[in-house]
């Protein structure tokens, strides 16, 4: 008995961590497509030129949380930028200035107590907000419009990586639809002169 021990005792230490290794469980990541705004009617402005500026900067720091989404709102916003607009004129430039691309989380307080052990509670909510101006100038001719959108939504507090980032994403690409139809709207108002 004392040989078997001597003999099997160091093959057994020696699998064993592959038989734990067989015991972990794969978490599935999963991707998200790229926000297209390609299936919208272009807007088309009488200038040459067009360009989006950022004057928005991330902290990277809580609460601040875009620069964790899968598509953070000023990347959004810079594809909607190239997706809507087409430049038609032989002068002058357009020019989209990002002004705020937040996405802030905020700690939800939950109830506590015996109840409260027995329910999955909203933990954190996440409030966002684009903002952007556009300019036009030709020649001595100039306007601006601006344009603003806020969301928000909350999630529990047992969700999956998965299930925030998934939140994150179509929480994104509601946002930038909103902030599209305003835009839109202005634009027709304010900057009527310069579309074709």
């Amino acid at each position: 008995m004392i040989r078997f021990h001597r003999i099997f005792a160091p093959l057994i230490l020696a699998f064993l961590p592959l038989g734990l290794l067989g015991c972990e469980t794969l978490v599935h990541v999963e991707t998200f497509p790229d926000l297209t705004f390609a299936h919208l009617k272009p807007i088309k402005l009488n200038v040459a030129k067009f360009e989006v500026v950022s004057q928005y900067q991330a902290p990277l720091r809580p609460p601040n949380v875009e620069h964790l989404f899968p598509t953070p709102p000023v990347k959004a916003l810079k594809q909607w930028a190239k997706d809507r607009f087409r430049t038609v004129g032989r002068s002058g430039t357009a020019r989209l200035v990002i002004l705020n691309a937040t996405a802030i989380e905020v700690q939800l307080q939950r109830k506590t107590g015996l109840t409260a052990t027995f329910t999955k509670q909203q933990s954190q909510r996440y409030d966002m907000t684009v903002q952007a101006r556009l300019e036009v100038t030709n020649g001595e001719a100039s306007g601006h419009t601006i344009a603003q959108a806020t969301r928000f939504s909350t999630i529990r507090e047992d969700a999956s990586i998965n299930k925030r980032e998934r939140l994150w994403f179509e929480l994104t690409d509601a946002l930038v639809r909103d902030f599209d139809k305003v835009m839109e709207e202005n634009i027709r108002k304010h900057l009527v002169a310069w579309l074709r």
